[in-house]
């Protein structure tokens, strides 16, 4: 697939995704094994966008399970199309025959769900299945995951243990606002995405918005460099970064000033007590100190 690492990297700089060469080895390994690959990190570092440049880099479909709480089987996995079955009952019964149970449970009367869609997949290229947030869902469907997991395989009991023909390429990914079980994790290459250096995190904003400025470039990133350095309930990743720029680029700015911070934090910052704490006077003097230095 990948010959080497560096060739996987340019590969995903294609795409518009820089990886370091942690997660280009991580992500090399998982599909030259092939194993599932575990990604965690704060919201917004990046971690979906890895099965998205994955599924665009290697032409297949991207199947994205998102996971809730109170996720169970018949939203992930499977369910039976009640509406198609009775709708087959009548005109059985309108034509004078007696409904059979083998008759209203086979494959067309299947809903296909995300795991189910990604097991059954009739392509030559295994698909992405990305299973987005997996730590907001429950402990009981975590464990139904570590059993598709390790046989790639659906049991149906009315149709039978439907087997994957060659297995997707699966990509988990947790914020950690809960742990994920060891038993899950095992069976996972696992790598932790931390919030990007100065430089790493000009290049990704310079590489996606290649239209701004150098010097707003500059600026916005060390904005944001210095802001993950207050003590506030959720710091902005990368995406909120991107957005922010975006809405600077939007009002036809060309370096910051504190009366534009202060009207656009809120692509920047999503929590009120954060918002509160930055606006004004703290506001003020990060562009100072960031406007002095670039």
């Amino acid at each position: 697939m990948f010959s080497s690492i560096d060739e996987l990297q340019v590969q995903l700089r294609e795409q518009l995704y820089l990886a370091d060469r942690g997660l280009a080895t991580a992500i090399f390994l998982a599909l030259k094994l092939p194993r599932p690959l575990f990604l965690e990190g704060e919201a917004g570092v990046g971690k979906t966008e890895v099965a998205k440049a994955l599924a665009a880099m290697l032409k297949t479909q991207l199947i994205r399970l998102q996971c809730y709480e109170g996720l169970d089987v018949h939203q992930a996995v499977y369910e039976w199309n009640y509406t198609r079955q009775i709708l087959h009952i009548r005109m059985l019964e309108a034509a004078g025959e007696r409904p059979q149970e083998q008759d209203l449970f086979g494959p067309q009367f299947l809903l296909r769900r995300p795991l189910l869609q990604a097991i059954e997949w009739p392509g030559e290229q295994p698909p992405v299945l990305l299973i987005d947030e997996l730590d907001r869902s429950d402990e009981e469907f975590e464990a139904y995951l570590l059993e598709i997991l390790s046989e790639f395989q659906v049991t149906i009991p009315e149709i039978g243990t439907l087997r994957a023909q060659q297995p997707p390429i699966v990509v988990l990914t947790s914020n950690r606002t809960r742990e994920v079980h060891d038993a899950l994790k095992r069976r996972c290459l696992y790598h932790w995405i931390d919030f990007p250096s100065f430089e790493r995190e000009l290049e990704i904003l310079t590489l996606k918005l290649p239209q701004l400025p150098q010097k707003l470039s500059r600026q916005v990133t060390a904005f944001v460099q210095e802001l993950r350095t207050a003590d506030l309930y959720k710091i902005p990743g990368v995406a909120e970064t991107l957005d922010w720029a975006e809405a600077l680029w939007a009002l036809d700015r060309h370096q910051l000033d504190s009366a534009v911070v202060n009207d656009t934090l809120g692509a920047l910052l999503k929590v009120q007590d954060d918002l509160l704490r930055i606006q004004g006077t703290e506001a003020e003097q990060l562009v100072a100190r960031v406007t002095a230095e670039i």
